[in-house]
């Protein structure tokens, strides 16, 4: 928890106990359903809490914006993107049954309102949404060919509608294809070095009108 605090020290008391409860609901629900590594389950807070936050220290949602976490897991990023930005829906996508029960266990215990989620795969998604987030669950290609009718047409973030992507590694020959892509390294915000080589990959996407 001294982590997440160091980096983000404003946060309220009621986010102070939703972090805290994250570990104890993760490490139960783990021992019934495998989402986290068991390995990574006792690093958890720098793994995968933290490395969600990734994406709220290159954007500040605005109050009402709709976010799709594509190929969610056991709830990253989204989960803890939803408990900084309490005002800002969230919609968690997983093809798997037993993660998204983990997930909507997770958001029960924790009390998270601005939370739902869908088993089934991201192209059976039917709604817009400011930005699509995600924890490299494919190439940048595949993953634009998911998602692509899912970007709302009107932006309202200084950065414009499309995917906040984590990444790691050298991405250069992945986003060849993306002149517009922007790479944000996480080295630049977090001084641990887990960080060392991973990245937020902002790419604009258009609004698409879904082909009948």
């Amino acid at each position: 928890m001294k982590l997440i605090q160091k980096y983000f020290p404003d946060l309220t008391d009621q986010q102070i106990e939703q972090f805290e409860q994250l570990k104890g609901l993760y490490k139960d629900w783990n021992l019934k359903i495998n989402v986290v590594s068991r390995k990574d389950i006792d690093e958890l807070f720098l793994r995968h809490v933290l490395h969600s936050l990734g994406i709220a220290k290159v954007i500040q949602f605005k109050s009402g914006s709709k976010i799709l976490d594509v190929g969610t897991g056991g709830g990253f990023p989204g989960i803890p993107l939803a408990i900084i930005f309490p005002d800002v829906q969230f919609h968690l996508v997983d093809s798997i049954a037993k993660k998204i029960k983990v997930v909507d266990e997770v958001v029960e215990g924790l009390k998270l309102q601005n939370v739902r989620t869908t088993n089934g795969r991201a192209e059976t998604i039917n709604d817009q949404y400011d930005f699509i987030i995600s924890r490299a669950v494919a190439q940048m290609e595949t993953f634009v060919r998911w998602v692509k009718y899912s970007v709302a047409k009107k932006s309202n973030h200084d950065l414009k509608n499309g995917v906040l992507y984590l990444k790691g590694g050298d991405l250069t020959e992945e986003l060849s294809l993306f002149p517009k892509a922007v790479i944000y390294p996480l080295a630049d915000f977090f001084e641990e070095d887990f960080y060392e080589t991973k990245s937020v990959v902002h790419l604009p996407l258009k609004f698409k009108k879904e082909k009948k």
